[in-house]
């Protein structure tokens, strides 16, 4: 079991409540970008580098996944494909994407898609605030409490 980060657009605050998680929990993480990232030394912490190009980085984590694992990803098509994998999959802001949520938000996807593509200003996420902090830490320190072994 591993925590697997689409590292590309993860706010760096969520990257480091994960390096602190892994070293106390000594639970693997490993983050996917088409940039080079900075990690701390650590034997639990991993950067993979892949090509740049649309969704590669998601593409090798749903490569990867595995029943259990946990995926950091604000992206609803490699959430929904963690999730059919049998792997969980959580928001930097501290939301589970769940079976029955993650059609609902599929579906909300393609709609502003199509909306946005007609013309239609739909403007962007809020900004990423201390509330989805404490939200996304809270969430992890659960999840980590129930499936990983001190």
């Amino acid at each position: 079991m591993q925590i697997w980060v689409d590292a590309d657009a993860c706010p760096a605050v969520i990257k480091e409540i994960l390096f602190r998680a892994a070293e106390r929990r000594q639970i693997f993480v490993t983050l996917v970008a088409n940039k080079l990232l900075r990690t701390p030394p650590s034997r639990f912490i991993r950067a993979i580098q892949v090509p740049a190009g649309f969704d590669v980085a998601d593409d090798r984590i749903a490569q990867q996944v595995e029943s259990g694992d946990l995926v950091i990803t604000a992206d609803i098509p490699l959430a929904a494909q963690v999730i059919e994998r049998g792997g969980h999959a959580l928001n930097p802001r501290g939301e589970f994407y769940t079976p029955d949520t993650i059609r609902e938000r599929l579906n909300m996807r393609d709609f502003m898609d199509t909306l946005r593509s007609s013309g239609v200003e739909t403007g962007g996420p809020s900004a990423f605030s201390q509330g989805d902090r404490k939200a996304f830490a809270g969430q992890l320190d659960r999840w980590l409490a129930k499936n990983v072994k001190a």
